[in-house]
């Protein structure tokens, strides 16, 4: 079993460099040393979580060795460099993996948080804040809590800039309020823990861990769906952690929070700041290889010698999509080239109905090239799982191998010439 030390996969607490591991996970790791209130977890470095998505078995060896120790089930999160900056929040961006049952479900939850960094809107979200370049993804891995209620709590009044802790929270776990599929608890406490205002949101449901993995929604009890779902006791308790988080990571903080059997914990502490939307997860597949034959089938690289088509043919990934997930949205800058392996998928451009994608097709090649922005929408019909290469991993290649890029020019030059629109086999 290969040790997980010689892959960079060290204890939480003993993550301390960011640009190895991603602020997320050094600021657990400097949480952990302050003593404050942290689930125990691993932190990967963004080489490993590279080499788990590419299928290298010692990485993969590592990561099971890491992770054998902690108590199940897991959640497996994002931590990439530079995000949850104060000038820039990733949050929404890259994806949380919820409940993974066991240590075999880890590698496919790890490769799901890499793809997406790697998805259109993350890509789209880079390109605003005036970066493009290759993600670096680190991963936390922590056990999952099975908290009564969670949520999020501003360190200072986001709206107004009172000094005072703005609290939201529901029953179950605070992914509900993260996503704002709740309408939440609302809280205002001083920062000697008066509780200055409460209100009540409206909870129907709590998001709640399933028993085979994932989560669900389950329904409130009527009686709670409009009740306070913090007492003054845990809101004093909350103005505590927010008193020790400014202490050890400075002003104005936003942090995730949970009470599970009583005990308050820290999820996540980051600088203000304006989050995006929420991605949708994904689901894990099964792994299926890409092999040079195959790729002989995608115009843009038919033309290419067979030892080309492999050495791209091993740069691929597995990405699984779940019913009626937006995997390319038009308008959406593009980072990615997908060959469909088993499912469907629907083409639209402009609403309108294009075709229906199935095994073996493929759709985003030019992105591949330009990285602009997407020219139609591809849904996914039921369960899509798809295999996937980004433009980060297909331009190097390239680079290195002048022949290779002269003939993907000829070969662009040849799809130029052909008469009409461009096939809709193209979609970017």
């Amino acid at each position: 079993m290969s040790d997980p030390a010689s892959s960079g996969i060290v204890s939480l607490v003993e993550a301390d460099a960011e640009e190895a591991y991603g602020a997320k996970a050094v600021g657990l790791g400097e949480a952990l040393r302050a003593g404050l209130p942290v689930p125990p977890g691993i932190a990967l470095p963004g080489p490993a979580v590279d080499a788990i998505s590419s299928g290298d078995e010692a990485a993969i060896a590592a990561l099971r060795t890491a992770v054998a120790p902690l108590p199940a089930p897991l959640a497996v999160r994002s931590s990439a460099v530079g995000e949850d900056s104060a000038g820039a929040s990733f949050a929404g961006q890259h994806i949380t993996v919820l409940n993974v049952p066991s240590v075999d479900e880890t590698e496919a939850a790890v490769r799901e948080v890499w793809w997406s960094a790697n998805s259109d809107s993350a890509i789209t979200y880079r390109k605003k804040l005036g970066v493009f370049e290759r993600p670096r993804v680190g991963v936390v891995v922590q056990s999952l809590l099975q908290p009564d209620s969670a949520g999020v709590m501003f360190t200072r009044n986001p709206i107004t800039g009172a000094d005072e802790r703005m609290i939201e929270a529901s029953w179950g776990l605070g992914e509900a309020v993260v996503s704002g599929r709740v309408i939440p608890d609302s809280f205002r406490v001083s920062p000697a823990g008066e509780v200055l205002e409460s209100r009540p949101g409206l909870k129907r449901f709590a998001i709640r861990s399933a028993p085979d993995g994932g989560t669900v929604d389950e329904d409130v009890a009527p009686d709670l769906v409009e009740a306070l779902c913090l007492d003054a006791h845990q809101l004093g308790a909350l103005s505590g952690l927010a008193a020790d988080c400014e202490r050890v990571y400075g002003v104005q903080r936003d942090i995730e929070w949970a009470f599970a059997d009583g005990q308050l914990y820290l999820l996540q502490c980051r600088a203000m700041t304006t989050s995006a939307g929420a991605a949708p997860p994904a689901v894990a597949g099964q792994v299926a290889e890409v092999s040079a034959a195959s790729l002989e089938r995608v115009p843009l690289l038919s033309s290419l010698p067979e030892s080309d088509r492999d050495a791209i043919a091993r740069l691929f990934t597995e990405r699984t999509f779940a019913p009626g997930e937006t995997v390319m949205k038009e308008g959406a800058d593009a980072a990615a080239f997908y060959l469909i392996v088993s499912g469907t998928a629907t083409v639209t451009v402009g609403g309108a109905f294009r075709r229906t994608l199935g095994p073996g097709e493929h759709f985003g090649e030019i992105a591949l090239i330009d990285g602009r922005a997407r020219t139609a929408t591809v849904t996914a019909d039921g369960e899509l799982v798809c295999q996937g290469i980004t433009l980060w991993d297909f331009q190097p290649l390239v680079q290195r191998n002048p022949t290779m890029a002269w003939t993907l020019l000829q070969t662009m030059a040849g799809l130029l010439r052909q008469a009409g629109a461009p096939p809709t086999t193209h979609e970017g």
